[in-house]
């Protein structure tokens, strides 16, 4: 009898371990994020908001993202993406600002992209916007705030910065980490925008590989709970036999 309630509760651990491993979720984050997120400060950087969709009965129509004024950008490009239109809107600054030696009186200041009719990201689907921004101010962190427009018309604004504690808010904004430029290091260094040979941008290679990355681990999350139950019945039927 011990050693068939030992079997039982083998089961019944390897199974909560096996469903707590299948209810991981493969999208790290559940909100407007940038993937990736860390460069050099001074470059450039090209990467993607990624955009999930979070309601279960509306689809997403429209993304808006504030840019700095206090660090104006002096370069903003956007990759084309079907069935949506993007546009930049450049303006003047309340005062002049000096960038790299230069001083600049107007700067970009949104950057909007809207569905064309009939388009959206939908229920349990998520975009990637790819753009390309330069130059990064001298700060450890950029922030993007954006604005998420449903089809029902409900703005999300994920807009917060993190808190003196480094918890995460419960609406934050897209955040690029912005690291020193190292001694003899090109402003692109590391986490530059040299692109790919067979075309594609290192960053947006790096931003799919990780969603293959996550579909491997969903995989391994399979794989382990179905290991772990079947450990689980056979210790019951060998402990069966043995009664």
């Amino acid at each position: 009898m011990s050693t068939n309630r030992f079997g039982v509760r083998a089961l019944a651990v390897l199974g909560v371990a096996g469903l707590a491993v299948l209810g991981t979720p493969t999208i790290a984050s559940a909100h407007v994020s940038a993937q990736p997120s860390e460069f050099t400060q001074g470059g450039r950087a090209t990467f993607a908001f990624r955009v999930p969709n979070e309601r279960d009965n509306a689809g997403t129509t429209k993304i808006e993202v504030t840019l700095p004024q206090d660090t104006p950008l002096t370069s903003v490009r956007t990759k084309p993406l079907a069935g949506w239109k993007s546009e930049v809107v450049k303006g003047k600054l309340d005062k002049p600002v000096t960038v790299g030696g230069k001083e600049i009186t107007e700067a970009f200041k949104t950057i909007t992209w809207t569905a064309d009719p009939g388009v959206k990201i939908g229920v349990n689907e998520y975009q990637e916007f790819f753009v390309s921004l330069g130059t990064l101010p001298e700060k450890d962190t950029l922030l993007l705030p954006a604005k998420q427009t449903y089809e029902n018309g409900e703005v999300v604004d994920w807009s917060q910065a993190a808190g003196a504690d480094g918890k995460e808010p419960e609406h934050p904004a897209p955040a690029l980490k912005l690291a020193p430029k190292k001694a003899g290091e090109d402003a692109h260094g590391s986490h530059g925008t040299t692109p790919a040979a067979n075309g594609t941008d290192t960053h947006e290679a790096s931003a799919a590989g990780s969603d293959k990355t996550a579909r491997y681990l969903g995989g391994a999350g399979l794989a382990v709970g179905a290991l772990g139950l079947g450990f689980g019945v056979g210790a019951i039927l060998r402990s069966r036999r043995k009664a």
